[in-house]
């Protein structure tokens, strides 16, 4: 059975925001021979994440309004005592209303492919989140089947 990896490459904006990754992953599987089988799709950072789940405007803004009642950026959180911290980079971000938004939703999913496409639902797509950017971000993608 082969297997192809492959990735995804991101430049995301300021705070919360949602990337519909579908149509890459489409193209990424179209360029293989693999008709049946599976695709892995793995965030590589610790303040982001994945889901499958409606890409709807009026959606958007509620996960996003949700995300920020969980862990509000306002909050006082350890992780951003940074005076405290060790070996820290100079620019390191007060962000650690972004790991927590990040533990709750996932960093990977899997996905079959059927008949050389992604066997997602009708109105189902594999959304990237970013939880603090703006940053340069790498979604890895493992594709594997016949």
């Amino acid at each position: 059975m082969p297997i192809i990896n492959k990735f995804i490459e991101l430049e995301t904006n300021q705070g919360i925001n949602i990337h519909n990754i579908t149509p890459q992953i489409d193209a990424m599987i179209s360029s293989t021979p693999i008709q049946n089988g599976q695709v892995l799709v793995f965030s590589r950072h610790t303040t982001t994440a994945l889901a499958i789940n409606e890409y709807e405007e009026r959606l958007l803004t509620d996960i996003k309004v949700f995300l920020e009642k969980i862990a509000p950026e306002s909050d006082h959180y350890l992780h951003n005592d940074l005076h405290l911290r060790k070996n820290i980079p100079p620019d390191e971000p007060m962000n650690a209303h972004s790991h927590l938004m990040a533990m709750i939703l996932n960093n990977s999913e899997i996905i079959p492919i059927v008949n050389g496409k992604l066997a997602l639902g009708t109105y189902q797509s594999v959304l990237f989140f970013e939880l603090d950017g703006p940053r340069k971000r790498t979604v890895f993608c493992q594709i594997s089947g016949e």
